[in-house]
C-alpha cells in the first residue's frame, strides 16, 4: 500500500510573538503567525503577495520558540498541514488549517541590520477571537 505525503516547507517572518500555553497534562504548545511572500506579475510590474500561515509547535520545540522567536524574525519552518474543525460560541461550525511544526530554524540574527521588526513586517490581517487555542 502506498503511503501519503504531508510536508510543508516555509521561509517567512513571524507576524507576532509566539504564544505559549500548556495542555491539561502540562504539555507546552506554542502558536504564531508566519508571513510568506511570493512574486506576482501585475501588468508589466512585479509585486509581492503575502500569505499568512498559522504555525503550531509542541513540547520542547514550543519552549524553544517561546524563548528565541519574536515578531519580525526570519525563520524556516518544516512540518505538516492539519485542518481541524470546532463549533464556535454561536453554534457555527468553523475550520482552520495550520502547520504542525517539526523543525524551526532561525535564519537571521538580531544584530544583522538596523531595521526593527516593525520596519520589515507586513501588516497582519485581524485574527478572529473564537479560534480555540
Amino acid at each position: 500500500m502506498a503511503r501519503g505525503l504531508n510536508k510543508v516547507l516555509l521561509i517567512g517572518r513571524l507576524g507576532s510573538d509566539p504564544e505559549i500555553r500548556y495542555t491539561q497534562d502540562g504539555t507546552p504548545v506554542a502558536n504564531f503567525s508566519l508571513a510568506t511572500d511570493s512574486p506576482v506579475k501585475k501588468g508589466d510590474q512585479w509585486d509581492s503577495e503575502t500569505e499568512w500561515h498559522r504555525v503550531v509547535a509542541w513540547r520542547r520545540l514550543a519552549e524553544v520558540c517561546n524563548e528565541y522567536l519574536s515578531k519580525g524574525r526570519l525563520v524556516y519552518v518544516e512540518g505538516r498541514l492539519r485542518t481541524r474543525s470546532w463549533e464556535d460560541r454561536d453554534g457555527n461550525k468553523r475550520w482552520t488549517t495550520e502547520i504542525i511544526a517539526r523543525d524551526i530554524q532561525i535564519l537571521d540574527s538580531r544584530a544583522a541590520g538596523t531595521d526593527s521588526a516593525e520596519d520589515i513586517q507586513p501588516q497582519e490581517p485581524p485574527i478572529e477571537d473564537d479560534v480555540p487555542f
